[in-house]
């Protein structure tokens, strides 16, 4: 009897470094995101991609990444093609036994050009949830809030002029 369980201990302390293994996870992480919607007719069509490289400067917890964003719309208007640059950093907390879970919170700044939009600088805090589904797969929500910096006006007219985007998607580190 004491022979099996000092096998199965020293058979588990052999897998130990495995499993402990499975948790590292890579520097550097890329997400891909996307919506759409049409009129109820059909009769139009509008959708938005999303895309981003990060890289984590400490293990889980600060990342700093650049964005990119693309959406396109013809219900009611004319074709018209929008996007935004922007660099953020983001602090996550890891949760979870496995750490599994990632919420972080932090901000962004970057640059939205368009065919409706006026281009301008823009600045968001954002706040999110990633969530490992795999060892280097995570699906995540975000929301963030951009409020602008146009010429002649002050912060606090581009504070209450900005406009909240939500995004989800799906994410991979490596």
């Amino acid at each position: 009897m004491l022979r099996k369980v000092l096998f199965l201990s020293a058979l588990c302390l052999c897998l130990l470094p495995a499993v402990a293994s499975a948790q590292v996870r890579g520097p550097f992480e890329v997400i891909f995101s996307g919506s759409g919607a049409n009129g109820n007719k059909f009769n139009g069509f509008t959708g938005a991609l999303n895309f981003g490289f990060g890289y984590f400067i400490t293990q889980d917890q600060i990342e700093i990444g650049v964005r990119q964003s693309l959406q396109y719309t013809d219900i009611g208007v004319p074709r018209q093609l929008n996007g935004s640059t922007r660099v953020a950093a983001d602090f996550h907390i890891p949760l979870g036994d496995q750490n599994q879970f990632l919420p972080f919170a932090g901000v962004n700044l970057g640059y939205v050009y368009g065919d409706s939009v006026r281009d301008t600088w823009e600045m968001a805090p954002e706040a999110g949830l990633k969530w490992f589904v795999g060892n280097d797969v995570f699906v995540f929500g975000q929301v963030e809030y951009q409020f602008f910096f146009r010429s002649g006006s002050n912060l606090q007219n581009g504070f209450n002029n900005g406009q909240w985007v939500y995004s989800a998607g799906i994410g991979f580190r490596f």
